[in-house]
């Protein structure tokens, strides 16, 4: 019986075999470049398809040095979105960075846990001390969708945190108008929120040493004194007597402050309840 015989494929993508090279009948490896295309390419010999991966070797890919200073890369604030500023554009409060931070919170708990739930949204860890452990035990509880991102701790029970770059702390104290002595040394990474419900005998003296001071509602007596430490314009220390209970006003020792508007996501409302003053 006759041995069948087949036609030659006509392609030459690879499927048939290279032609013979040389005399001597030696075959060259087709994953091997040709002689021509040693010098194709400005970087060096180009490579088939399928043996490599073709870099961007077109003049339009390419920058020259004095070109560098022109590329910009747009970047937005970064941080704790608390809300909306009067222009109705989204507030970010920067709550964690590489140098210590004090900030104090002349406000409600509701406040705070806001606070504390968003910053927990950005993969910081809370840690909160307090005279009230019931109050934020539930929130506690809920959030990081069962992870462990908010402890709670007694009055002064609460040990170092280990703040690091990869997972930065923010230490919540919630005791009252004369909270004590805050426990824990300043750290790189690890801010200090200490919610005030009112102004105290000792509140002055926090209020000028933080380096970010947000304001609920105060009573006429309290703004005169907020105005006069923070150095705020009086047309705007006469506005927080008016304020209403989502609404607050974020200043620093500098001079800068901000009216901004925290409306509570539909989780936060049926957590936490709607906005309030007092609790």
């Amino acid at each position: 019986m006759a041995s069948p015989t087949y036609q030659p494929r006509a392609s030459s993508d690879g499927w048939r075999n290279p032609p013979l090279a040389g005399a001597g009948g030696a075959r060259r490896l087709n994953h091997q470049p040709r002689p021509e295309e040693d010098e194709a390419g400005p970087t060096g010999p180009k490579l088939r398809p399928g043996y490599g991966l073709r870099g961007p070797r077109r003049s339009p890919h390419v920058l020259t040095a004095e070109s560098l200073g022109a590329l910009t890369l747009p970047v937005g604030d970064d941080g704790v979105i608390i809300g909306i500023d009067p222009q109705n554009q989204p507030a970010v409060l920067s709550l964690l960075r590489p140098a210590p931070m004090e900030i104090a919170l002349v406000g409600s708990m509701w406040m705070a846990q806001v606070l504390a739930l968003r910053t927990v949204a950005i993969g910081a860890r809370v840690a909160v001390e307090t005279a009230r452990p019931p109050a934020w035990g539930q929130m506690a509880q809920s959030a990081g969708g069962g992870q462990q991102c908010v402890s709670v701790h007694d009055v002064r029970q609460i040990a170092p945190q280990g703040p690091s770059v990869s997972s930065p702390v923010l230490v919540v104290r919630d005791m009252g108008a004369r909270p004590p002595r805050n426990q824990l040394a300043p750290s790189p990474w690890q801010s200090v929120l200490t919610v005030l419900p009112f102004l105290g005998p000792r509140s002055p003296q926090m209020l000028g040493r933080a380096d970010l001071v947000g304001l609920q509602r105060l009573s006429p007596e309290e703004a005169e004194v907020v105005t006069r430490i923070m150095r705020l314009p009086e047309q705007v220390g006469a506005v927080l007597p008016t304020l209403s209970d989502n609404a607050m006003l974020w200043c620093s020792r500098d001079g800068s402050h901000q009216f901004v508007m925290t409306q509570p996501t539909e989780a936060e409302t049926n957590l936490l309840g709607g906005p309030r003053r007092m609790d």
